[in-house]
């Protein structure tokens, strides 16, 4: 005959089976708020991947004869710095920025304001700010009178052969708020330039983009990718093709 267990040995079984719960419980809430916490610390420091923008097309963009539009110049913090074409942009020649005009093409600007024009070689990819249509050089700008910017129409003097090779920026930063954006481009404009901002919808919003440089290449973009980790000035980095 089995011997059945006193009241005081099976009150201390209960007692024992109610604290193994009690600790499987304290390191399921535990579990539980570490998983929260590892995915909140994720969410707060890294940005969102965000594709660039659907207007940008994988193939370059159709050469217009005769494209009127608003120019603009750059110049000081440029001077000195590689171009999208490889040279190092010189303020005091006669270049511009444009897309998608290949490299080494000539194309006069027609100040439809002054009626000034004047020759440039296309070297670099722009322009840097949204409703322009071209950015000259300083001495260009200085060359046709254009204060600030200008009324022009582009006249294609030479066309040459396609550039096969895209223009390559990274993306450092994807944000709803275009104030965030903005206090970031000023920050990496003190190292690196240049830096634009581009707006793209993804999900249910729009999001401000931050792309830093103009490259010819994946490669150089990829090697300005590292440089701006280097800086810490980036923890996660997005090369993209822009044009």
């Amino acid at each position: 005959m089995t011997k059945r267990p006193a009241k005081s040995e099976i009150v201390t079984r209960m007692l024992n089976r109610g604290n193994r719960s009690g600790k499987l419980a304290s390191l399921g809430r535990l579990a539980f708020l570490a998983a929260i916490a590892l995915f909140w610390t994720g969410c707060h420091h890294r940005a969102p991947v965000v594709p660039p923008p659907t207007s940008a097309p994988s193939a370059q963009a159709p050469i217009i004869q005769g494209e009127e539009g608003i120019a603009s110049w750059y110049g000081g913090r440029y001077n000195g710095k590689r171009t999208a074409s490889g040279t190092i942009y010189n303020m005091y020649a006669l270049t511009a920025a444009h897309s998608p005009l290949p490299f080494g093409n000539l194309l006069r600007v027609h100040d439809l304001e002054n009626g000034d024009s004047v020759v440039v070689r296309i070297d670099d990819r722009g322009h840097f700010v949204e409703g322009r249509i071209i950015d000259l050089s300083y001495a260009a700008a200085k060359a046709m009178g254009m204060p600030s910017t200008a009324l022009v129409r582009l006249q294609i003097l030479r066309v040459g052969p396609r550039a096969s090779s895209g223009i390559y920026s990274v993306q450092i930063g994807a944000f709803l708020d275009r104030n965030n954006a903005e206090r970031l481009k000023r920050r990496i404009e003190k190292k690196f330039q240049p830096v634009m901002i581009r707006q793209a919808a993804h999900g249910n919003g729009v999001f401000n983009l931050v792309l830093v440089g103009q490259e010819s290449t994946r490669q150089q973009a990829e090697r300005l990718a590292s440089q701006l980790i280097q800086a810490k000035l980036a923890k996660q980095t997005y090369v993209v093709r822009t044009n």
